[in-house]
């Protein structure tokens, strides 16, 4: 990974060390058993907890590491460096901690992000339904207040994390004649009485992410697991969130146009064909070189938007620019190294093949590239 950029620094050495032997040993030589459970090991967010790679951007007083979103993005790109997306952690640490740490009460913060920070507890979103997508609004997911207690009905699906989470973060309608005014979120523990999980998704790509369906029959939390002063905050909470998910896609889709280039380069230099390196004709290295260019002006781009956030200055329309930009832009590089890979590009034990079938997705989540484009055009 470039060491350039601005964001970066000697202070995250350490945390790039960490990372990286973490990703080494506790990692890599499990995805392929990640792959066929469709899950990580449960042991694996206890793991990460005891050596402080869980919450590294939450309070200190809450025994999270005390950093910013810079100690993320060096975690989202060590995880890239080797070809995963099974571990679910940036979502834990960059989406949910985060609207706990912001909207959360001091006695809800004081309950939940120790237990996030240790591994205890693993964090999901319950966002999407079966019958709504993008469209939040849409949500038909009730949260009926009863006395103290909110009384949830609802399903939920292509939820991150789902199968393994113990504390989830629902998108509900505490008032649905007011739209989006009338969304609230709250927070449910997986222990509560009503909650099932359904079966864990078998996806075309990451495959070894826990993704999973949810159901809520009936499921009783009390008033204060609500996130936010007032219920129908919901909406703005989100919107306000948003932006910070966003830039972890686009950093994730950087990180891998980059180490898969860095693959591509080193097996064609290898690989010999016609009594020479694939390297040496002139369509390789022509690919290649357009495929550096994307990659180099992608990172340019995302960092500036990375030192933008940390500023506190990043914009949604220029979040969602990176957002789309850099996952249309992933998908034709990682097309290009799998194209030079030839038949080995598409054998799942050459991480390219694997990286090519994973960031497809990148487009759809977080918001479609279409609602991308919508949210660029109505600043113009």
């Amino acid at each position: 990974m470039p060491s350039t950029s601005p964001w970066d620094g000697p202070d995250l050495d350490p945390v790039r060390d960490l990372a990286r032997s973490f990703f080494a040993k506790e990692v890599e030589p499990n995805v392929g058993k990640y792959i066929d459970a469709h899950h990580v090991d449960r042991d694996l967010w206890n793991k990460a907890g005891d050596v402080g790679l869980l919450c590294m951007s939450i309070p200190e007083e809450y025994e999270g590491g005390g950093g910013t979103f810079a100690h993320e993005a060096v975690l989202i790109e060590e995880q890239a460096r080797i070809g995963d997306t099974s571990w679910g952690v940036s979502l834990h640490n960059g989406i949910i901690a985060p609207y706990i740490t912001v909207y959360g009460t001091e006695e809800q913060k004081r309950k939940w992000l120790p237990a996030m920070a240790s591994g205890e507890m693993v964090g999901a979103i319950a966002m999407t339904e079966p019958g709504t997508g993008s469209d939040l609004q849409a949500v038909a997911t009730r949260a009926v207040r009863e006395g103290d207690e909110y009384v949830i009905n609802g399903s939920k699906t292509f939820i991150t994390n789902g199968g393994q989470a113990d504390l989830i973060i629902v998108v509900a309608k505490t008032d649905p004649a007011q739209g989006a005014k009338g969304i609230s979120l709250i927070v449910v523990e997986a222990d509560r009485e009503g909650f099932r999980r359904g079966r864990l998704l078998d996806k075309v790509g990451q495959r070894g992410q826990d993704t999973s369906e949810l159901f809520f029959d009936n499921v009783r939390v009390p008033v204060s697991n609500l996130l936010g002063e007032s219920e129908g905050m919901g909406f703005i909470q989100l919107m306000q969130q948003l932006p910070q998910e966003r830039l972890i896609i686009a950093v994730a889709a950087v990180a891998g146009m980059e180490v898969a280039l860095e693959r591509t380069i080193s097996y064609t230099k290898e690989r010999e064909a016609f009594g020479r390196p694939v390297f040496g004709f002139q369509n390789t290295k022509f690919s290649l070189a357009e495929a550096a260019t994307t990659a180099r002006i992608a990172r340019v781009f995302v960092d500036d938007c990375i030192s933008k956030h940390l500023r506190g200055e990043l914009d949604i329309p220029t979040v969602a620019m990176a957002k789309w930009w850099t996952t249309e832009q992933s998908m034709d590089v990682l097309d290009t190294c799998m194209q030079l890979h030839g038949g080995y590009g598409y054998m799942n034990e050459y991480v390219v093949g694997r990286m090519w079938a994973d960031a497809r997705v990148q487009k759809v989540y977080g918001g479609t590239n279409e609602i991308m484009k919508d949210i660029i055009s109505r600043t113009l």
